[in-house]
C-alpha cells in the first residue's frame, strides 16, 4: 500500500490496551427514566463497589449514558479511555463527572482495593441522545496503568507519542 501526504495531512493511530481485570468489570443497566440522575449515580457507585480491587484501582471510571444499549457500552469504553484532565462536552455531564468522582473516592475502596480515598483518578462520561422511554447506563473501567501509544505518519515522517 502506498500513501502520499501533502504538508497538511497526517495519519494518526492510537493504541489503548485494556487489561481483562478492567474489562471483566463492565456493566449495563436499562434504568427507569423516571428515576432520573439519582439512578445513574446509584448504578455507577454500585458498579465501583462491586468491582472493588479487581479493576486494579485507582481507575478511570467510564460512564456511557443514552443511545441504545450497544452504543451506551461503546460510550462507556470511550469515556474510560479518554485522556485524564478532559471533561464531558455536555455541561450537565461535566457536573455529574465531578459529583461522581467525589462520591467514588469517598467509598473507601482505595488503591488495589486495600482501602483509602484514591479509588479513581477520574470519572468520565459520554452522552448520546436516546428515546424518552429508556435510559441506558453503562460502566467500563480502565485500570491504573492506563497505557496508550500513538504513531503519526505525515509528509515530515513518523512521530511517536506515549
Amino acid at each position: 500500500m502506498h500513501f502520499d501526504f501533502d504538508a497538511t495531512e497526517a495519519l494518526s493511530i492510537e493504541m489503548i490496551p485494556k487489561g481483562s481485570g478492567s474489562e471483566n468489570n463492565s456493566f449495563l443497566k436499562m434504568a427507569i427514566p423516571a428515576d432520573g440522575v439519582d439512578a445513574i449515580k446509584t448504578f455507577v457507585i454500585d458498579c465501583v463497589l462491586n468491582a472493588g480491587g479487581k479493576t486494579c484501582p485507582p481507575t478511570i471510571v467510564g460512564v456511557g449514558i443514552g443511545g441504545t444499549s450497544d452504543l451506551c457500552v461503546h460510550l462507556a469504553k470511550r469515556a474510560a479511555t479518554r485522556p485524564l484532565g478532559s471533561v464531558c462536552a455536555d455541561p450537565e455531564g461535566a457536573k455529574l463527572e465531578a459529583a461522581l468522582a467525589s462520591a467514588v473516592n469517598a467509598l473507601g475502596v482505595g488503591p488495589q482495593g486495600l482501602g483509602g480515598d484514591s479509588t479513581a483518578f477520574a470519572v468520565h462520561i459520554e452522552i448520546a441522545a436516546t428515546h424518552i422511554t429508556m435510559n441506558p447506563v453503562a460502566v467500563n473501567m480502565q485500570c491504573h496503568s492506563a497505557r496508550r501509544a500513538r504513531a503519526t505518519l505525515s509528509a515530515q515522517g513518523l512521530e511517536y507519542g506515549f
